[in-house]
């Protein structure tokens, strides 16, 4: 996978998964673009000062204008790749309007602004390019929601989001895709879950390769593709 020269967008960059995606990005000689939400975000990136990373505080994905003017101000595009997103759980009496809403802005919401000012950016430079989405593995498996049933909606509208996308800008040389991770092996979901087989969670490096395949020119026919990401969990 070569990416040098080529400009990449990674939401969610300041996270153990997004960071993770960075790194396969970088060591394939990209040039990276975080928009980050507040400086407490900034601060616990292990990125910080490297010069090919770009950081610029964006704040909330899920304002469209915010979104608009972070893409437009790009003077080059290759691909973007969103990362961010938050997972919440609780069963569906104590899952009001405000925690669906909640989790939908977060999820879906942000995926689909930076989609849609992505593929704008992507068609208006006209070089084709790549986008891809971070699903979840209750998307393409909903009966694992159980317990997560807002969370479990908004991922499998990014997975939906995603084909749907991929099918419309496959034409214009703009390959559309997501993963599906299930449980990710990270400090705060082993401090979240103690007892639990770490071993046979995904790595976030290896999460993070898959990505970065579907994100580079090395990928010249997957779209659409919801991949499974779940190691042996």
């Amino acid at each position: 996978m070569d990416y040098r020269d080529r400009h990449v967008v990674v939401t969610g960059g300041t996270g153990a998964l997004g960071a993770a995606v960075l790194d396969a990005l970088l060591q394939a000689g990209a040039m990276c673009h975080v928009p980050y939400r507040n400086d407490q975000a900034l601060a616990q990136s292990p990125h910080r000062g490297n010069e090919r990373v770009s950081f610029v505080a964006v704040g909330d994905l899920a304002d469209e204008a915010s979104v608009m003017r972070y893409y437009e101000g790009l003077k080059s595009l290759w691909a973007s790749i969103h990362v961010a997103g938050a997972f919440a759980a609780a069963p569906i009496a104590r899952s009001d309007k405000a925690m669906l809403m909640g989790q939908l802005e977060t999820n879906l919401v942000s995926a689909y602004l930076c989609s849609r000012a992505a593929a704008m950016t992507l068609l208006r430079l006209g070089s084709g390019g790549r986008i891809v989405n971070v699903a979840a593995r209750q998307a393409l498996e909903p009966r694992l929601g159980a317990g997560s049933v807002a969370y479990t909606i908004a991922k499998t509208a990014v997975a939906a989001l995603t084909t749907a996308l991929g099918a419309e800008l496959a034409s214009e040389g703009i390959l559309v895709n997501a993963v599906a991770p299930s449980i990710m092996d990270t400090p705060s979901n082993r401090t979240a879950m103690p007892n639990a087989k770490f071993d046979s969670w995904p790595k976030v490096t290896d999460i993070a390769a898959t990505i970065a395949f579907l994100a580079s020119p090395a990928n010249t026919v997957t779209r659409g593709a919801v991949v499974p990401v779940y190691g042996r969990a």
